[in-house]
This record gives C-alpha cells, structure tokens and sequence, in this order.
C-alpha cells in the first residue's frame, strides 16, 4: 500500500514494484491527457460547431468521415477507460481487505477492461461514416 503525502495529501510514488509505479505514471499520464483532449473536444463541439446542427448523421459525415477525427476519439475514450480502470483498481485494493475476494473483484474488473477496450475500438473504427465510405 502506497504512503499518503503530507505535502500533496495525494497518493506518493509507489517505492520498488514496477507495476505500482507504472500503473501511477499510467493514472498521471491519463489524467493529463484527458484534461487536453476533453478540454478540445469540448471547444470544437461547442464553440467551433454550432450544436444544435449536430445530429448523429452530421458527426457521421463531417466527423467521423475522417481518421484523424475517429483516432481522437477513440484515444479520449481509451484514456478514460485506463483512467477510470486505474482509479477503480485503487479504490478495490483499498477497500476490499480479503485477498481472495480482492483477487476475484480485480479479475472482474480486468475483464471488463479488455472487453470494453475491445468493444469500443470497434464502435469507433467499423462503424462506417455516411455518405464517406467509412474509414475501416
């Protein structure tokens, strides 16, 4: 278990085990991430584009039509699901004491990860883009 800073009160560098101390740069790098990329996604939805003229066939045609458009957003979906993941994983190993039942909650919580990873790479790279062909 990982020392609470009394500087930050946040979490300090995990100290020896590699996985700890990937899976905290992991929720760092994340974390960082999804503030620039929901930070864009929001303006170029919102201020860029007037909303009320995007409809499911406009982001469709005028977005997703394109690859550039449909990596962004599949790297802001996966950047919130390793983040979440991640967050999810710390709040497991916290709080559930029995290390069987921890085993068998973070095994759940691994499946669920690599489904929902695979899942939403094909909503975002199959699913093809009206009137474009689609980009797959």
């Amino acid at each position: 278990m990982s020392q609470i800073s009394p500087i930050t009160r946040g979490r300090s560098k995990p100290q020896g085990n590699r996985v700890e101390t990937w899976g905290w740069y992991a929720m760092r790098i994340t974390g960082a991430a999804l503030f620039v990329l929901a930070l864009s996604h929001f303006s170029i939805t919102h201020f860029i584009f007037d909303p009320a003229h995007q409809t499911a066939e406009w982001i469709a045609q005028n977005r997703w039509s394109e690859m550039f458009w449909r990596s962004f957003d599949w790297l802001m979906l996966m950047c919130v699901l390793i983040h979440s993941f991640l967050g999810m994983r710390t709040v497991i190993q916290d709080g559930i004491r029995a290390p069987r039942a921890r085993t068998v909650t973070l095994s759940a919580l691994y499946l669920l990860g690599a489904i929902l990873f695979v899942l939403g790479s094909m909503v975002v790279f199959t699913m093809p883009g009206i009137g474009g062909g689609g980009a797959s």
